[in-house]
C-alpha cells in the first residue's frame, strides 16, 4: 500500500481532474489496479489495522506461569529489590518448565504486562496555601571537598513555587532548618504540608495512626500548621515535590557547584529559587510569582518568635570530660566529668548545659568519630597535675602568642618545678578573659618585671576597669544656660561634728 501523501494526491488529481486513464497511471507509477481503486476511493491513505490477536505458539503455554510470577511480585510483602527481572523469569521458565522459546519474546510479554498493569492516578486539585516537603541528594563542593549534600525541598503545588536549601546530612535539625528556610522564602506558613513517613517526624506507625516525634511536634506547634502523611510506600502521593527535587538538582546544581560553606551555597540556592518564580508553567497564563500571591493569601502568618532548629539529647560526660553527640565527642570542663548533661545540637553549634547553666559550646562537626577539645576545659585539672601539661592531648596544636612562651621560661627559671603550675594559673585567666585581653596583660607584666599569676591578674583587672565617664556639653549648647544651685551641706556638717 502506498503511503506517500504527495504521490497519492498527484495520482488522484491526474485521474479525477485531468482525465488521465487508469491504465496509464498504473503503467507510469507502477501501482496495481486494486491499489489505484483505493487511491481514488479515499482522499488519504487509510491507516493500518493490527491483528486483533497474535498467536504465540511457543510462549502461550507458559503465560499462566509468567502471570503468576508477576502477581507475586506485586504483593507488598515482596521486597522491592528482590523482584523478578525479565531475564530471571526467562531463566525460571527454561529451567523449571522446559520453555524453549527466545528470551526476547519473554521480555516483550513482561514489558507489555507491566505497562498495562501500571497504576492509574486521578488528577488532583491543588488548593492554594498547601505544601509538600521531601529530602533529596546532590553532590557539591564545600571548602574544596566533594561531599554529598541533603537537599531540603518544599513545594507549593498551586503556584509551583519551591524552596531548596542544602545541608551536610538529613537529620532532625536539618529537617527543621529546611522548614525555617522555606517558610521565610514563601513569606508565610502553608496551612498543611504533606510528608512521607520519615523517622524524623514519625516514631511509630500503628495502623493508620502515627506517633509523632517530639521535635516534629515542636516545629508544628511553633508554626501552627497541620500535616498529612502519605501511605506507606506511596511516595507518588506527594509527586509534585519529588519531581521538583530532580528539577532543582538538574538546573541549580549542574555542573557541580563549589562554595566555601553551606551557608554560601544556600544563598545561591535561594537566589535561583527566586529567579525561578518568573517562569510560567504549562497551562497557566500567570507566572509562578503571580500565582504565589494566591498561596500567600491562604497561608498563616510567620510567628514573631524565631524558631531554633536543634536536637536535644541527654548524655553523661565521660572520665575524659567528653560528651558524645551524633557520633562525635565534645569536651566540657573537668568539673563536669561523670555528670548528666543536656546537649542541644544545632546547625552551626553544639551547646552543653547542666540544668540552667551553659557549660560549653563548640562548632558543630558533621563528620564521624571526631573529638573537639577546648584546651581551657582541662586547665583546672592540669593545675593539680602539672606534670601532664606537655603531654595533654587537648592542648595539642594550641597556638598562643610568643609572649606566653617567654612568660613560661621566666617563671620556670624563677620558680623551678613550680613555674609550670604558676604558668597554668595564668592560662586559667582565659576561663573568663579573652586571649587578646590576657595577651595584652602579659605583655604589660613582662615589661615591668611582674611575672607572677597574681600580678598578671591585677594587670588584667586594672585594664578591664572602665574609666569614669565625664559629661560633655559639646553638642548641647542649650544646657549652658541652665543654673544649678549648690547643695546645702549644713545638715551633713552638723552630723560630722556630732560624730567627732
Amino acid at each position: 500500500m502506498h503511503t506517500d501523501m504527495e504521490q497519492w494526491n498527484e495520482i488522484r488529481r491526474k485521474v479525477l481532474v485531468e482525465g488521465v486513464s487508469k491504465r496509464a497511471i498504473c503503467r507510469d507509477y507502477g501501482v496495481g489496479w486494486w491499489t489505484l481503486e483505493k487511491m481514488l476511493a479515499h482522499p488519504e491513505p487509510p491507516g493500518y489495522s493490527a491483528r486483533s490477536h497474535q498467536t504465540q505458539p511457543k510462549l502461550g503455554p507458559f503465560i499462566a506461569n509468567i502471570d503468576e510470577i508477576l502477581i507475586g511480585d506485586a504483593d507488598p510483602t515482596t521486597p522491592r529489590k528482590q523482584r523478578h527481572t525479565a531475564r530471571r523469569i526467562f531463566d525460571r521458565l527454561r529451567d523449571e518448565h522446559g520453555y524453549v522459546g527466545s528470551e526476547v519474546t519473554v521480555r516483550r510479554y513482561v514489558a507489555e504486562y507491566r505497562r498495562h498493569s501500571a497504576e492509574v492516578f486521578v488528577p488532583l486539585s491543588q488548593p492554594p496555601g498547601e505544601a509538600q516537603f521531601d529530602f533529596g541528594e546532590a553532590t557539591v563542593e564545600i571548602g574544596g571537598d566533594r561531599v554529598k549534600a541533603a537537599l531540603a525541598v518544599m513545594t507549593l503545588p498551586h503556584s509551583d513555587a519551591f524552596s531548596v536549601s542544602a545541608y551536610p546530612r538529613e537529620c532532625t535539625e536539618t529537617f527543621q532548618a529546611g522548614h525555617v528556610a522555606a517558610f521565610s522564602f514563601c513569606g508565610g506558613v502553608p496551612r498543611k504540608t504533606a510528608y512521607d513517613n520519615t523517622s524524623i517526624a514519625v516514631s511509630k506507625i500503628v495502623g493508620r495512626e502515627r506517633n509523632l516525634t517530639r521535635e516534629f511536634l515542636r516545629l508544628e506547634s511553633h508554626y501552627l500548621f497541620t500535616h498529612r502523611f502519605c501511605r506507606v510506600a506511596r511516595g507518588n502521593e506527594k509527586g509534585h515535590v519529588e519531581n521538583l527535587v530532580g528539577y532543582g538538582r538538574r538546573n541549580f546544581l549542574v555542573p557541580v557547584p563549589s562554595f566555601s560553606s553551606f551557608s554560601e551555597l544556600n544563598v545561591h540556592l535561594a537566589e535561583r529559587c527566586l529567579a525561578d518564580l518568573s517562569r510560567r508553567t504549562r497551562g497557566n497564563a500567570q507566572t509562578k510569582a503571580e500565582r504565589l500571591e494566591d498561596d500567600r493569601a491562604a497561608m498563616l502568618a510567620l510567628p514573631g518568635a524565631v524558631f531554633e532548629p536543634r536536637r536535644i539529647e541527654h548524655r553523661r560526660a565521660s572520665s575524659l570530660s567528653l560528651v558524645r553527640f551524633d557520633q562525635n565527642d565534645y569536651s566540657v570542663p573537668t568539673a563536669y566529668a561523670h555528670h548528666e548533661v543536656t546537649v542541644a545540637g544545632g546547625i552551626e553549634e553544639v551547646a552543653i548545659s547542666l540544668g540552667p547553666e551553659l557549660v560549653a559550646t563548640h562548632p558543630r562537626w558533621w563528620g564521624r568519630e571526631h573529638i573537639t577539645y577546648d584546651p581551657r576545659h582541662y586547665l583546672a585539672l592540669l593545675e593539680r597535675k602539672p606534670g601532664a601539661f606537655d603531654f595533654a592531648r587537648p592542648l595539642e596544636g594550641w597556638e598562643l602568642p610568643s609572649c606566653f612562651a617567654l612568660l613560661r621560661r621566666r617563671l620556670e627559671a624563677d620558680l623551678g618545678s613550680s613555674g609550670t603550675r604558676e604558668f597554668i594559673k595564668v592560662l586559667r585567666f582565659m576561663e573568663h578573659a579573652t586571649l587578646a585581653e590576657l595577651t595584652a596583660a602579659i605583655e604589660v607584666a613582662l615589661s615591668i618585671g611582674a611575672t607572677g599569676a597574681d600580678a598578671i591578674g591585677l594587670v588584667l583587672a586594672h585594664r578591664a576597669e572602665r574609666p569614669v565617664g565625664l559629661f560633655s556639653l559639646d553638642g548641647h549648647p542649650h544646657l549652658r544656660s541652665v543654673a544649678i544651685e549648690a547643695p546645702d551641706l549644713t545638715a551633713y556638717a552638723a552630723l560630722t561634728e556630732k560624730g567627732a
